[in-house]
């Protein structure tokens, strides 16, 4: 069974923070950095997002206004997308502001870590809840899930820096659509795109090839192809 296409949309400062050291994930980029982020999700099946970032903002990950739901049905999508939340721990709030919001699917993924009395609040909130490993998410059985049992066959990953890493981890990636935003953030704890485990030795580093970039105003758009050679 053939993956998902799997792109990711980071938005960043000019020292590559996504957040200040407090975890503030209030946006810091530009009113065409979100129309560009809505513009990409109009060619989504799916909208991917860890556990921090739903539960810390006002995130629905949904297509937004109608005329970029229209732009779906022209691209041959669904109107809503499907929203998938990841946690391998289990740590989603069950009251956070997505899932008062039930236009489309939501799917939860995480692992038996998260316990059956968490499980069970998530079943309560969530279209479907699937359980992708004991410790941790297998990705790369989880997303021939997704194209398998959802359809899904463009999935957008909108972070944060743990979610992205353990996809670039499990070579998953396919392409990295990254806002590059005129600040400087500083700070050790300040989070970065991807997290988690880094690679010891350069040779191991995940190698991009650049295919477009755009600027406006202050900002920079990229878009990267992720060469799978590397994993």
């Amino acid at each position: 069974m053939k993956l998902p296409f799997v792109f990711i949309n980071m938005a960043m400062t000019a020292d590559g923070k996504i957040a200040t050291s407090n975890r503030d994930v209030a946006s810091f980029s530009s009113k065409r950095d979100f129309e560009h982020l809505l513009e990409l999700r109009a060619t989504a099946d799916a909208v991917m997002s860890g556990a921090n970032t739903v539960n810390a903002g006002d995130v629905n990950l949904g297509p937004g206004p109608v005329k970029y739901r229209q732009r779906r049905r022209k691209n041959g999508l669904a109107e809503y997308n499907l929203r998938i939340i990841v946690s391998g721990s289990g740590t989603i709030n069950p009251s956070a502001k997505i899932f008062r919001h039930r236009f489309s699917p939501i799917i939860i993924l995480t692992t038996e870590r998260a316990g059956e009395r968490r499980l069970k609040q998530f079943r309560a909130v969530a279209d479907e809840v699937k359980i992708c490993g004991e410790n941790g998410v297998d990705f790369a059985k989880t997303l021939v899930w997704l194209r398998k049992e959802w359809g899904v066959k463009r999935l957008l990953c909108e972070g944060g820096g743990k979610l992205n890493g353990a996809l670039f981890r499990a070579g998953l990636v396919d392409e990295l659509n990254l806002t590059i935003g005129p600040k400087i953030i500083g700070g050790r704890n300040a989070p970065n795109i991807t997290e988690g485990r880094g690679v010891l030795k350069l040779a191991e580093a995940t190698q991009l090839k650049l295919k477009s970039m755009k600027r406006v105003g202050d900002e920079l758009f990229l878009v990267y192809s992720v060469s799978r050679s590397s994993y």
